[in-house]
C-alpha cells in the first residue's frame, strides 16, 4: 500500500514543489514551473521511479513533525531505540532561477544510525541519468536536467542508486544539498545548508507575519496562506491548483488529473483569500500574469494556462507508472485547457470587484481585459458549456454556469458605473443581459420542488448551486435557497461531507465513484452562516478542518468510509474555501458585519 496521501508534507520555494513523507522520503519534486519533467515519481508508481529516503536505519519508535511557526521549513524528529535525531528539510528561496532542496540531519541526544537512499530518475521516473563525481559531489544528467548531490556524508553507488551510512550523535549536523540547473549549464555551487535553512526561515516568517488577525482562527488561517502562497510561480505571478498531477478521486480508479496549472477560477478564490488577508503584492502580481496569459483575441481566452502563461497543455498518458495504489492512468497536461467553461467569466470579474482592481494600479489595462470578456459572456451566455466541475460527457445548459454569467454581469456593470468612460449603449446591454439571465434562472433552472437543479430543465442536483446566495443572486433566506440547501444535505451530504453531486445519476463522461468534495462542504458552511444557523455552520467548519493533516494540508477530496484524503495535494481549493469560512466565522463572532460576509 502507497504512503497514504495525508501522511505528506509541502516543501516549495514558489517556482517548484516537492512532497515529504512523515518516514523522512521525498517521493515527488518537480522542477522549475510546477509542470516540468518530475525528478522523484516514488508516489505515481514505486521507488524504482525515483526517491530520496533519508531516515534512521533502524527502528523508529515515534515520529513527531511540524513546520516552524509561519514557514513551510519541515522539522521531523525520529525517536529510537538508540537515540533522537531531527531531519530538517525546505528548499530555499533566491529567485536565481534554480531549484535546491536542502536536508540538515541534526543529533538531538544518543547516536543514532542513519541511511540515505538516493533514486534518481527524470521524465516522471522514465529516464535513469548519466552519475559521475566531480570534486566530491555527484553530478546526474539527463537530457535536459541536472542534478548534483552535496554532502559531507560518505556515499556510495548501489545499483543505479546512491547511498549513505552514518551515524549523528548529540550535536552533530550532516548536510545535503540537491541542486537542480539545466544540463548545458556549469553545475551550481552548493548552498551553505545551516545558512540557507536560516535564511529561509527569514523569509517565511516575513511574509506570514503581514497577516491580518482573524481570532480565533488565526493559525488555521496562517497555515493555509502558506500552503497557498506555496502553490504561487513567482516569477510571473501564476498560481497552480495543486503541487501533484493524478493523485486519485477514487482510490483505483481513473478520475486522475493533473492539476499543476493556473485554472482562472482556482486562482481567483486563493487571491479573494490573500486580499482578504492584506496579500495585495500576490494580486497586482496575478493581474498581470492575466493580462499576459489571456492576450490575443477574448474569445480564445482559456479556462487555465500554464504558470508562465503557456497555452498548450496537451494531455497525455504516462503508461510506465502504475499509478498511486494502481489508479490509472497517470495523466501529464490537462484536456480541460480546451474547454468552455461560462463561470470562469464570472468568477475572473468578481475577483476585479473583490481586488477593487477597477480603481487600482493597471486599472485601464485590466478593464480593457475585463471588457472584451463581458463582451464575450453578452454573445455567449445562452450556449452550453462545459461546466464548472469540466465534465467530459458533452456540453450542457448548467445552471451554476448561468449563474456565473450573471455574475460576469453584475460585476461589470458595478465596475462600469463607477467609471466615466464606459459607454452608455454597452452598459445598457450588459443590464438588460443580466436582467434576462436572472429570469432564465429562475425559470428554467428550478425544479417542481423549488430547488435549483444542475442544468436547465433537469431534476439532478449539483452542490455547486450553493454559490447562489453566495455571489448575491438571491438572498440566503429565499425560499428556493432554503429548499436547494435541504436537498444537498438530504442527497448529496455523507456523514457530515458534501458531494459535489451525485456520479450514478449524472453522466459525466468519467464513470466511476468519487470522495465527497471539501469546498462544497464549507460552501454549505457558509451558506449557513448567511442563513443565521451559525453552531451548524461551526460544526462544519470544524469538521473539515479536523481533516487536515500534522501540519495543516488538505487535498481536495475526503472519503469518510476509509476516513483517507483524496485526489491531489495540497490542494488551493480546499485551503482558500477554509480561509474563507474561518473569515466569515470571525467576522460574524466579532460583530464586524451586521449580516455575515458573502461574496455578493
Amino acid at each position: 500500500m502507497a504512503t497514504p496521501i495525508e501522511d505528506y508534507a509541502l516543501l516549495s520555494d514558489t517556482e517548484s514543489a516537492a512532497l515529504v513523507g512523515r518516514d523522512g522520503s521525498i517521493d515527488w519534486l518537480t522542477f522549475p514551473r510546477f509542470d516540468s519533467a518530475a525528478c522523484f515519481a516514488a508516489l505515481l508508481g514505486t521507488p524504482d521511479h525515483g526517491r530520496w529516503m533519508l531516515a534512521p536505519a533502524g527502528d523508529v519508535t515515534k515520529v513527531e513533525r511540524r513546520y516552524r511557526e509561519g514557514t513551510l521549513v519541515l522539522e521531523t524528529t525520529f525517536t529510537t531505540p538508540e537515540g533522537v535525531v531531527e531531519l530538517i528539510d525546505c528548499m530555499p528561496i533566491r529567485g536565481e532561477g534554480r531549484l535546491d532542496v536542502v536536508r540538515l540531519v541534526r543529533g538531538i541526544s544518543g547516536r543514532v544510525p542513519m541511511r540515505m537512499h538516493l533514486t534518481a530518475r527524470m521524465d516522471y521516473g522514465s529516464i535513469i541519468p548519466w552519475v559521475r563525481r566531480m570534486d566530491g559531489a555527484l553530478r546526474m544528467v539527463a537530457g535536459p536536467d541536472a542534478l548534483v548531490l552535496t554532502t559531507t556524508a560518505d556515499h556510495h553507488p548501489d545499483g543505479f542508486s546512491t547511498v549513505a551510512e552514518f551515524t549523528v550523535g548529540a550535536g552533530d549536523e550532516v548536510p545535503f544539498d540537491l541542486a537542480w540547473s539545466p544540463s548545458h549549464l556549469e553545475p551550481p555551487i552548493a548552498f551553505e545548508v545551516v545558512d540557507s535553512i536560516e535564511r529561509t526561515t527569514s523569509y517565511w516568517k516575513e511574509w506570514t507575519g503581514r497577516c491580518r488577525s482573524f481570532p480565533p482562527y488565526d493559525e488555521l488561517i496562517q497555515s493555509s496562506l502558506t500552503i497557498l502562497k506555496g502553490l504561487t510561480y513567482a516569477p510571473t505571478g501564476g498560481i497552480v491548483a495543486a503541487a501533484t498531477t493524478s493523485l486519485p478521486e477514487s482510490v483505483g480508479g481513473s478520475r486522475n488529473w493533473d492539476y499543476r496549472y493556473c485554472w482562472l477560477r482556482d486562482a481567483t478564490f486563493t487571491l479573494t483569500s490573500l486580499l482578504d488577508a492584506g496579500y495585495t503584492e500576490e494580486a497586482s502580481a496575478w493581474r498581470d500574469w492575466l493580462l499576459r496569459a489571456v492576450a490575443g483575441r477574448a474569445e480564445d481566452a482559456q479556462i487555465m494556462y500554464g504558470p508562465a502563461g503557456e497555452h498548450r497543455l496537451t494531455e497525455v498518458e504516462l503508461p510506465w507508472l502504475p499509478g498511486y495504489e494502481a489508479s490509472v492512468p497517470v495523466r501529464v497536461g490537462n484536456g480541460a485547457h480546451q474547454q468552455f467553461q461560462l463561470d470562469v467569466y464570472g468568477e475572473v470579474l468578481d475577483a476585479f470587484v473583490q481586488g477593487e482592481w477597477a480603481l487600482g494600479m493597471g486599472a485601464a489595462d485590466a478593464w480593457n481585459v475585463g471588457r472584451t470578456l463581458v463582451d464575450v459572456v453578452v454573445r455567449r451566455w445562452s450556449e452550453p458549456d462545459d461546466g464548472i466541475w469540466e465534465m467530459r460527457g458533452g456540453r450542457r445548459h448548467f445552471t451554476h454556469s448561468k449563474v456565473m454569467a450573471w455574475v460576469a454581469l453584475d460585476r461589470a456593470v458595478r465596475i462600469a458605473e463607477r467609471l466615466p468612460d464606459t459607454p452608455v449603449g454597452s452598459l445598457d446591454v450588459w443590464r438588460a443581459t443580466r436582467d434576462e439571465i436572472h429570469a432564465e434562472v429562475l425559470a428554467r433552472g428550478v425544479d417542481h420542488r423549488g430547488v435549483f437543479v444542475q442544468e436547465l430543465d433537469g431534476t439532478a442536483l449539483d452542490a455547486s448551486l450553493l454559490m447562489v446566495p453566495l455571489v448575491g443572486f438571491l438572498p440566503a433566506d429565499d425560499e428556493r435557497v432554503v429548499a436547494t440547501v435541504a436537498a444537498i444535505r438530504d442527497e448529496l451530504l455523507h456523514d457530515g461531507f458534501v458531494h459535489r453531486y451525485d456520479t450514478a445519476e449524472t453522466d459525466d463522461g468519467v464513470g466511476g465513484k468519487e470522495g465527497t468534495f471539501l469546498m462544497c462542504t464549507l460552501w454549505l458552511a457558509d451558506v449557513l452562516l448567511l442563513q443565521g444557523n451559525v453552531d451548524e455552520a461551526r460544526d462544519i467548519f470544524e469538521r473539515v478542518a479536523a481533516l487536515r493533516n500534522d501540519v495543516g494540508l488538505l487535498s481536495e477530496m475526503y472519503d469518510p468510509t476509509a476516513e483517507r484524503l483524496l485526489g491531489n495535494f495540497p490542494q488551493a481549493f480546499s485551503h482558500t474555501a477554509l480561509v474563507s469560512t474561518a473569515m466569515a466565522l470571525s467576522r460574524h463572532l466579532s460583530g464586524e458585519d451586521d449580516t455575515p460576509w458573502h461574496r455578493g
